[in-house]
């Protein structure tokens, strides 16, 4: 059966009619906005990395909330770019789209979204420094149908739970491309895996250049990723995704 049929089994918030997404709004669907970026990911992984894998991980967890919670979730198309001044040194592969534009970019959608009669919308982000609590907050205090989140991402913890604990993270590392490697192994170029040997980066820094720490756009070991370990990372991923999903669905 054309899964067309059931509305209520798609996710992608692009494929259904102006009617059937109405129609969601009114049940209460929960929507998700990715915020991707495209940037440099060292030389062995492309540099839509983050911009892919936050639709992935948003379309595999709203499937499972609504599998095993019941929840209605939709899923934006995700925004390409966001701010990446940190990846600017590198000299090509990024497009920076500055702090402040960046925030008025997903207000406006959170407003249409709103306007829509959506009355919960949640902000998953692809880029862990791109903090838009300030959009989320200024936009629940000027709404009351309709509120926003931006929870925690997982990733963090489910790497220092699952992966190999000789990668302690960073950029284009054993995370992604462990990732990478499961789901989409065309696009990684394995001749070029290498570890840096960067040195310990401020990620705290407010004028954060990653080309201080290190010449291939690498932060971590990406050399201890394998296809299995992804796959492992993945499982739990969707399962910790949909789990907050399915949470703010049924929130209030």
């Amino acid at each position: 059966m054309d899964e067309r049929a059931e509305g209520g089994n798609l996710v992608r918030f692009g494929e259904l009619t102006f009617g059937e997404i109405a129609e969601a709004a009114s049940a209460g669907a929960l929507v998700v906005i990715p915020t991707g970026c495209t940037e440099q990911q060292g030389p062995h992984l492309p540099v839509d990395f983050d911009t892919w894998m936050v639709s992935a991980v948003a379309e595999a967890a709203a499937r499972r909330a609504h599998d095993r919670h019941g929840a209605r979730v939709l899923v934006l198309p995700a925004l390409p770019f966001g701010p990446t001044p940190e990846h600017r040194s590198f000299g090509s592969g990024y497009v920076d789209l500055g702090q402040r534009l960046h925030t008025e970019t997903v207000t406006a959608v959170l407003e249409s979204l709103a306007d829509q009669g959506f009355r919960r919308v949640l902000v998953w982000r692809g880029c862990g420094g791109h903090d838009l609590s300030s959009a989320v907050d200024a936009f629940n205090a000027a709404q009351t149908a309709c509120t926003a989140y931006q929870p925690d991402l997982p990733y963090r913890d489910i790497w220092l739970e699952l992966g190999d604990d000789r990668d302690d993270g960073g950029h284009a590392d054993g995370f992604a491309t462990s990732i990478a490697l499961h789901l989409r192994p065309e696009s990684v170029r394995r001749a070029l895996i290498a570890d840096p040997g960067n040195d310990p980066v401020d990620w705290d820094d407010p004028n954060l250049d990653f080309g201080r720490y290190t010449t291939t756009g690498v932060l971590g070991r990406p050399t201890v990723a394998t296809a299995h370990l992804g796959a492992v990372l993945w499982e739990a991923i969707v399962a910790r995704v949909a789990d907050t999903f399915a949470s703010v669905a049924s929130d209030g």
